[in-house]
């Protein structure tokens, strides 16, 4: 007789569980009789053959795998050396990218199951696709590093009160949330958009900073302290800026279609141009153009094109 069939497990606990004079066989079914309704009304098989959809708990641990890869000495393993350094990253990168490969394969299965089309050549199966985009991913890694690298570098050059590169890239929430969102924007680009949105979130639940990965950031992006900070997913931000907690590059207004539905994957978030500023607070809605060299001041809420060179501060503004 197997554990699952013991009499002691009759009621769904374990025996010398707190929970061992509750009567749970009445909710235990009321749940699968709710799950059954649920995947009835969505058109879902009610035995699906194994796990469905990616785990965010896997994706944690692609993340900080990743995190390591990218920066071994420094977010890596405390007992790194020099000297083995291209062997752990070998190492870490053949595990995490195998485990990345299953979520990836999960989500085009998902995908297939309602409806979709997979990223990758035509006729390819569910395992060559993916992974065809985890050797894609594989071989952006470089290049993010080298994006993290001048993100890092316009911390510290940003922030008088860093004290080195490596303090930035320890501590700094906007440090963590960017490497999260570098690695997540390449995936949405692959189109992998649910593990993305789970990467980005799970650098907002740690940072409080919410960065949707369709969101294009370009080279030098510092966001200062950061909690609060939103940016929506048509987002374009240009080199060489600098945000501030409780910014958010919003949506103004969301159209919707004859039927009554949202229309999605339409521009409706700003385009920050080169070597902006946006300080603490400020809000910026809707498909406008802030100009190269702007600086938005505290608190501002702002829903028109600014041209370059412009200082908007809330008591212009209020007057404007």
């Amino acid at each position: 007789m197997s554990a699952a069939d013991s009499p002691d497990r009759v009621h769904g606990h374990a025996p010398g569980s707190a929970a061992a004079d509750l009567e749970l066989d009445p909710v235990v079914a009321e749940l699968r009789a709710a799950r059954h309704r649920w995947r009835d009304a969505q058109r879902r098989p009610r035995e699906a053959g194994g796990r469905e959809l990616p785990s965010r708990e896997a994706l944690a641990a692609i993340v900080e795998g990743l995190r390591g890869a990218l920066f071994p000495m420094r977010l890596g393993p405390p007992d790194l050396r020099p000297d083995t350094e291209d062997y752990y990253v070998g190492h870490t990168l053949d595990t995490v990218l195998g485990a990345l490969q299953q979520q990836v394969a999960l989500e085009l299965r998902h995908h297939a199951r309602h409806g979709g089309e997979g990223p990758g050549a035509p006729g390819a199966t569910l395992e060559q696709q993916a992974r065809s985009t985890v050797q894609a991913f594989a071989q952006s890694l470089p290049a993010i590093r080298t994006l993290l690298d001048s993100d890092v570098l316009a911390a510290f050059e940003g922030d008088p009160a860093a004290r080195s590169v490596d303090e930035v890239l320890l501590c700094y929430p906007g440090i963590r949330a960017t490497i999260n969102h570098r690695l997540a924007h390449q995936l949405y680009r692959q189109g992998v958009p649910l593990l993305a949105r789970v990467i980005a979130e799970l650098a907002h639940g740690e940072t409080g900073i919410d960065i949707h990965p369709g969101a294009q950031i370009g080279p030098g992006f510092f966001i200062d302290h950061g909690t609060g900070v939103v940016i929506g997913e048509t987002t374009v931000i240009g080199e060489r800026v600098r945000i501030y907690q409780n910014v958010t590059l919003g949506a103004r207004s969301f159209p919707s279609g004859p039927d009554g539905q949202l229309t999605k994957g339409l521009p409706r978030h700003p385009i920050v141009e080169d070597e902006v500023v946006v300080y603490a607070g400020a809000t910026v809605l809707g498909r406008v153009t802030i100009g190269r060299g702007s600086v938005i001041g505290g608190n501002v809420w702002l829903t028109r094109s600014v041209p370059p060179g412009t200082h908007v501060t809330q008591a212009d503004h209020q007057s404007r």
